[in-house]
């Protein structure tokens, strides 16, 4: 029997599961394991790489691969702190001075700080936060606790990754201004 030249329409859905084979084989991304020697004699395989990145590039979130976690990003804990206001940063100035300053990596778009504060008996003044000397948030009257979610200042695709310098700031208008940072962390938009 001759052989027949096959129908085009088969040989189109044929092309096109192959074409379809290929791109998946091209998109689907192999492990990526490291081979080492173990001290045993043995292999030590290490589990796969995790990265995620944003559309500028940016790395946003990484594993652990060597115990385990998150490599990125790096998540801010507070120190433990004193509970005494009398031994909280403090101020008897009657202009705004930094009474407390901390530097953190721009992570997120957002920042979350909340502040307690006090006044000496019979004192009275202000507590404002600073970042990157511009003023974040409101000013508070000493004894009201700052709290407050906002846009970080500056440009966060240029900003992702270096670091941000945080200041409290207090003034006096008689006895001595306390304030504590209770609470920090990043938020999206």
């Amino acid at each position: 029997m001759p052989q027949l030249p096959e129908d085009i329409i088969d040989r189109l859905n044929q092309m096109e599961r192959r074409i379809k084979a290929l791109s998946t084989a091209v998109n689907t991304r192999p492990a990526v394991n490291e081979f080492r020697p173990a001290p045993s004699g043995g292999v030590t395989i290490t589990r796969p790489l995790f990265r995620i990145f944003d559309g500028y590039d940016h790395e946003i979130f990484a594993d652990d691969i060597l115990t385990g976690g998150l490599a990125r990003p790096w998540l801010q804990l507070m120190p433990p702190l004193v509970s005494d206001p009398a031994k909280w940063p403090s101020t008897n100035s009657p202009t705004f001075v930094t009474i407390a300053r901390c530097m953190n990596p721009i992570w997120q778009p957002k920042l979350r700080l909340s502040l307690a504060t006090a006044a000496s008996s019979g004192g009275t003044g202000q507590v404002r936060v600073l970042v990157d000397n511009v003023p974040f948030g409101p000013t508070v009257t000493a004894g009201t606790t700052y709290n407050n979610l906002g846009l970080l200042p500056g440009d966060m695709k240029t900003r992702f990754g270096q670091t941000m310098t945080i200041e409290i700031q207090a003034m006096a208008s008689a006895g001595t201004v306390y304030a504590q940072p209770l609470l920090i962390h990043g938020a999206q938009t």
